[in-house]
């Protein structure tokens, strides 16, 4: 949760104020100064025009009871989900199962964000409906992917970074006139390949950069450094290693001037490597996850939206539910993609006659989690489909 001097001068934004392409709105001339120490003892100034803007949306996006939803897979992978179901990876295709998901009826009442891909943010559904007017209507923040994906890291064990810097500030000033008013960046560290220190620390760096442009272009970003599940690794060193990365993450947020009630976060939780013997109940990963928060993630941050990194959509619901046992300094919720869509996209099987059991299926999954954020779920009546894991070895997004 925020502090309360925050929320009173911070309201949570009306679908009004989600015009498309009005840049120029109140919260665009809304501007706040920082004066933040360098290294030399002087004062450096920081200004942003949108500062006002940047914390209402967080604060919309982390309201209670209320999560994201992932659907910002790229065309390749978007692809390979129809591909499960039998169908060919086109456009129409990708705009049908769109569609699908932003008109379930209610969906705003568990969902707040919907982070998208770059076609569907200029997509239209299959009646016609701009796709963000009709996420607006639902009262869900549209949001934008913004990395251009995972490549080769030179001098390194076989491990990646993120790129997309490129350009991104143009990008983003477009994305915002489209109606986009957060972001995201996801980059990885994989456990069995060190991380390397180099590894790290180009993570963490291009989350900083990519976060101070996009809250420069009004859009608040979501920082995730994604902690792979991939390895036979122990809890305890998963613990180890995301320390290790959100320390470096937040050092460079705070060198790049990243006002931090204006961005959500979205790490992994602290759980074995999949391949691990020793499973962890939901209540120890919740305690491992936890204490990774407090001792790294400042009270000012809004939201933490967790990643479901293949767990089963039961796991991660039962998983969020019990971090929210008791208050947390920050509003602790979700951010899922397949495990808010997979008994979703079954049930749809691709034929328009099951495009509302398709729907209820998601809102299934979306009420679940958004019972979980209020830490009421209980795990009752749930279907065997929605137990099974879906951890990928090597998961390309």
């Amino acid at each position: 949760m925020a502090s309360a001097s925050l929320l009173k001068s911070s309201p949570v934004l009306d679908k009004s104020e989600f015009v498309q392409g009005q840049s120029s709105s109140r919260f665009g001339q809304a501007s706040a100064v920082r004066c933040i120490p360098n290294v030399s003892g002087s004062s450096l100034v920081v200004k942003s025009s949108y500062a006002d803007e940047l914390v209402k949306t967080a604060k919309t996006i982390a309201s209670p009871g209320r999560g994201i939803l992932a659907m910002d897979e790229s065309n390749a992978t978007c692809g390979k989900r129809l591909a499960s179901i039998g169908l060919e990876n086109t456009e129409a295709n990708r705009q049908a199962y769109r569609t699908l998901l932003v008109t379930a009826p209610g969906l705003g009442q568990y969902v707040s964000g919907a982070i998208l891909f770059e076609e569907t943010l200029y997509q239209s559904t299959v009646d016609g409906a701009k796709i963000v007017d009709v996420l607006i209507e639902q009262n869900i923040v549209p949001g934008i992917k913004v990395d251009k994906g995972l490549v080769p890291l030179a001098g390194s064990n076989n491990e990646s970074w993120c790129q997309g810097l490129d350009g991104l500030a143009s990008r983003s000033a477009a994305y915002y006139q489209q109606g986009a008013r957060f972001a995201k960046w996801r980059t990885v560290v994989s456990i069995p390949n060190g991380p390397s220190a180099l590894a790290v620390k180009e993570a963490a760096w291009g989350l900083a950069r990519y976060a101070s442009i996009s809250q420069d272009n009004g859009l608040v970003p979501i920082v995730e450094p994604e902690i792979l599940l991939d390895g036979e690794h122990g809890i305890d060193r998963t613990f180890e290693v995301a320390q290790k990365v959100w320390a470096e993450v937040f050092l460079y947020l705070a060198e790049n001037n990243v006002m931090f009630e204006g961005i959500l976060l979205k790490p992994s939780m602290v759980t074995p490597g999949a391949e691990c013997k020793d499973k962890a109940t939901p209540q120890k990963v919740a305690d491992y996850t936890l204490k990774l928060l407090h001792r790294r993630i400042p009270p000012a941050v809004p939201g933490i939206m967790f990643l479901s990194g293949g767990q089963s959509e039961v796991e991660a619901t039962l998983n969020l539910n019990a971090m929210n046992q008791s208050p947390n300094p920050w509003h602790v919720s979700f951010s899922y993609a397949r495990a808010l869509q997979n008994t979703c996209l079954k049930t749809w099987g691709g034929r328009p006659e099951n495009v509302q059991a398709a729907q209820e299926s998601l809102l299934i999954r979306a009420k679940a989690n958004s019972l979980a954020q209020l830490g009421k779920y209980t795990g009752e009546g749930e279907s065997e489909e929605a137990k099974k894991g879906m951890f990928v070895k090597g998961y390309v997004y």
